[in-house]
C-alpha cells in the first residue's frame, strides 16, 4: 500500500494526470459547445468579403415580413452544404419549418405527389395550398464567359419563399414586334430574374392583341428597328392616360430611324434623345479607356435605401433632354436624374471619326443626363410614370471582352442588372425586391509567388519550430534531472 501511494505522490504522474485531465476537459468542453451551437442552430462565421457562405441581407429583410408558416422540405438531399445552408433560413425566422426526408423508399405519398424514384432529390417550398419544386439543378448556374459554375442556392430558395408568400405577381409586358434587338435573347438575363422574382414576364404585339391589357403592371419598350403605328402609339397613350407605368431601354440615339409616333409617346413627359453617342473624358468614369462605355453613378430616391453607392456602365449612350420648367409646368410633369456623365463629355455625331479625343465636329463638352425618371399627374388620382435610360444595350447580353480570354455580359457590368431590376420593381410596386442581389461566384485562393511563400511558412514551418523547441527544452530538462 505504501508504495503504491508513494508511486501516486509523484511529481511525474501528477503532472501527467494533470495534463490528461485538462487536455479531456477541453475536448469535452469543444464537442459539447458544438452540440449546443448545432441544437441552438446558430450561423457560422462568414470572414469572406462578400458574405458567400451567409445570408444576405436582402434575404435577412424578406425574413423579418414573413406573416406565413413556410415548409421547406428537403427530400433526399445528401449533399450537406445545401441542408447547412438551408437550415440558416431557420435562426432568421421562426416561421420556418425545415423537414428533412432522408429515405424516400418510406414516404410513398411524396413519391406519388411529385412522381419521384426512390433516389431522386427535391426541394420543396411550401405555404399553405401554395408550393414551389426545386431541383438540385436550379441551385447552379453557368457563367459562360469563364466556364465558371456559381452557386445559387440563396437565390433560389429565397425567391421560391417570395413566390410562395406573394399575393398576386406583377405583370410585365415587354413590347415586341419592331425591336432593333429580339428581346428574347438580348434581355434574357434580366426576364429570367424577374421571373425567378415572381413575376410574370410576356411579350406584347400590339397588332394582335388590340391594346396594352388591362394588367399590364409595368411596359418595356426597347430600341426599335423601325417606328410603332398609330395604333400602337394610340394603344400605348391610353395606357399612359389611365396611369401606366413605362421602363424605356432605348438606344434609338445612333440609328437613322425616323420614329415620330415612338417620339409623340415620350412627348407626353416631354422627353427626348439627342441623336448621337456620349464620350467620356474623364479615365475614371470609362471602362478600360474606351470612351463610349460611360460608367455613371446613379442616384434615384427609390434606391436610397440600399445603403451603397451604384454605378451602371452605358454603351454608346445618348444624351436625354428634359422640359424646360414652363413645359413641364404644362405637362405636369416632375423629374429625377437617375444617371449622368463626367463634366468633360461629348456628343459625337460624325461615325466616321476613329479618333477618340474631341474634334470640332463634335459638340461642346458637359455633363449629359443617361438616366431619368418622369412622373406624369393624369388627375388627382392618377399619375403615370417612366423610367429611361438612353441605353438597351446595358441591360443585354452583349459580349464585353474584359480580357484577352474573358468576357462579360453588358448587364453584368458593374451595377447594371441591379439598376434595371430595381427600376422595374419601383414601377411595380415591388419595394422588397429593390436590393442588391449577391451573386453565386466564388472566391479563389489567389497570390503571388513571394506572398504563398509566407502562407506556407506561417501554416507549416512556424508550428515546426514551435514543437521542436519544445521537445528540445524536454530534453535539456530531462538530463538535469
Amino acid at each position: 500500500m505504501k508504495k503504491f501511494i508513494e508511486i501516486i505522490k509523484n511529481k511525474w504522474l501528477i503532472k501527467g494526470t494533470t495534463t490528461i485531465l485538462l487536455a479531456v476537459i477541453i475536448i469535452a468542453c469543444y464537442i459539447g459547445l458544438t452540440v449546443l451551437a448545432d441544437k441552438l442552430e446558430i450561423e457560422d462565421l462568414d470572414f469572406t468579403e462578400k458574405k458567400l457562405y451567409s445570408l444576405s441581407d436582402e434575404t435577412k429583410n424578406k425574413l423579418k415580413d414573413l406573416d406565413e408558416e413556410i415548409t421547406i422540405q428537403l427530400i433526399n438531399i445528401d449533399d450537406e452544404y445545401i441542408k447547412e445552408y438551408t437550415r440558416k433560413y431557420k435562426v432568421y425566422s421562426d416561421k420556418i419549418d425545415i423537414e428533412e426526408v432522408d429515405d424516400l423508399s418510406s414516404r410513398v405519398d411524396l413519391k406519388t405527389e411529385y412522381n419521384l424514384d426512390d433516389t431522386d432529390s427535391l426541394i420543396v417550398v411550401s405555404a399553405g395550398e401554395k408550393e414551389k419544386t426545386l431541383t438540385l439543378y436550379d441551385l447552379y448556374t453557368i457563367d459562360y464567359s469563364t466556364g465558371q459554375q456559381i452557386d445559387v442556392t440563396e437565390e433560389a430558395v429565397t425567391n421560391a419563399i417570395v413566390e410562395v408568400t406573394i399575393d398576386e405577381k406583377p405583370q410585365i409586358y415587354i413590347f415586341s414586334g419592331k425591336t432593333y434587338y429580339e428581346p428574347e435573347q438580348s434581355l434574357s438575363t434580366i426576364t429570367t430574374q424577374l421571373t425567378n422574382e415572381a413575376n410574370e414576364v410576356k411579350y406584347l404585339d400590339i397588332l394582335s392583341t388590340g391594346s396594352v391589357p388591362d394588367d399590364c403592371d409595368c411596359l418595356i419598350i426597347t430600341t426599335l428597328a423601325e417606328d410603332m403605328s398609330e395604333m400602337e402609339r394610340d394603344k400605348i397613350l391610353e395606357y399612359i392616360q389611365r396611369g401606366g407605368k413605362i421602363l424605356f431601354l432605348i438606344s434609338q440615339n445612333i440609328l437613322e430611324v425616323d420614329t415620330p409616333n415612338l417620339n409623340s409617346i415620350l412627348d407626353q413627359y416631354g422627353v427626348s434623345i439627342q441623336y448621337g453617342a456620349i464620350f467620356e473624358q474623364d479615365t475614371t468614369k470609362m471602362l478600360q479607356n474606351a470612351p463610349e462605355f460611360i460608367i455613371s453613378d446613379v442616384n434615384a430616391s427609390f434606391m436610397s435605401d440600399i445603403g451603397m453607392n451604384l454605378q451602371m456602365c452605358l454603351v454608346d449612350a445618348g444624351s436625354i433632354e428634359l422640359a424646360d420648367d414652363t413645359k413641364q409646368e404644362e405637362l405636369s410633369v416632375e423629374y429625377e436624374t437617375i444617371a449622368s456623365t463626367g463634366d468633360t463629355a461629348f456628343i459625337r455625331t460624325n461615325f466616321d471619326t476613329t479618333s477618340y479625343t474631341r474634334t470640332d465636329a463634335d459638340s461642346e463638352e458637359g455633363s449629359f443626363i443617361v438616366g431619368a425618371r418622369a412622373t406624369k399627374k393624369i388627375s388627382e388620382d392618377v399619375s403615370s410614370e417612366i423610367i429611361i435610360y438612353s441605353n438597351e444595350l446595358c441591360a443585354s447580353n452583349l459580349q464585353i471582352p474584359v480580357s484577352t480570354q474573358y468576357y462579360m455580359y453588358a448587364v453584368d457590368l458593374y451595377n447594371n442588372k441591379d439598376v434595371i431590376l430595381n427600376s422595374i420593381s419601383h414601377l411595380t410596386e415591388r419595394t422588397d425586391t429593390i436590393t442588391i442581389r449577391k451573386t453565386g461566384e466564388t472566391e479563389q485562393y489567389t497570390v503571388s509567388e513571394k506572398g504563398d511563400t509566407l502562407i506556407k511558412i506561417i501554416i507549416f514551418t512556424i508550428p515546426a519550430i514551435i514543437i521542436l523547441i519544445g521537445l528540445v527544452i524536454w530534453i535539456i530538462r530531462r538530463r538535469r534531472k
